[in-house]
């Protein structure tokens, strides 16, 4: 699990997705919050791997000129959780990345039990991967591995939009 509200989350999970592939591994990355309009070099880059990528989020939540309704919000997160929950379960796969479904949770668009009966429901031999903001502890009591990002200094406090290749 890759937390904290320092830049790197995204990153360190799809830094894990490459190094499972290069080991031929079978990798599934979903997205819950990120939408598929907005460009992604990563998500490029996986697929070329051979990743499964979903892009099921609809955007970031009340932010970044965000209009659409909370419902669609939270019906676009339901949809990313029951096809994990399809994923989790299909053998499929060995690794699985749930990507900002922590966020989901911060946003109520999911709740912490949603996300710990996944986690109790899958094999023991599934790696998966989660991200997001917030420590909560149900979740991080199941956990094999939790880091946090911390932020120190961040351009876009700054006024800096995110620049391609580095941010996205």
């Amino acid at each position: 699990m890759y937390l904290g509200h320092g830049k790197g989350k995204t990153t360190a999970a799809v830094g894990l997705a490459v190094r499972a592939r290069g080991w031929n591994k079978r990798v599934c990355f979903i997205q819950f919050i990120k939408e598929e309009r907005w460009p992604s070099g990563e998500r490029a880059m996986l697929k070329k791997l051979g990743v499964q990528v979903q892009v099921v989020g609809q955007g970031f939540v009340k932010i970044m000129g965000d209009r659409k309704p909370f419902a669609v919000h939270r019906t676009a997160a339901r949809r990313a959780l029951a096809s994990a929950k399809r994923i989790v379960h299909s053998n499929h796969f060995d690794v699985v990345i749930l990507d900002e479904v922590i966020s989901a949770v911060e946003e109520k668009l999911l709740s912490q039990t949603d996300v710990v009966r996944l986690i109790k429901s899958k094999r023991p031999s599934l790696h998966l991967v989660l991200t997001g903001h917030t420590a909560y502890p149900a979740i991080i009591r199941l956990a094999d591995l939790v880091t946090e990002m911390k932020k120190i200094k961040h351009p876009f406090d700054r006024g800096r939009l995110a620049v391609k290749s580095i941010d996205f």
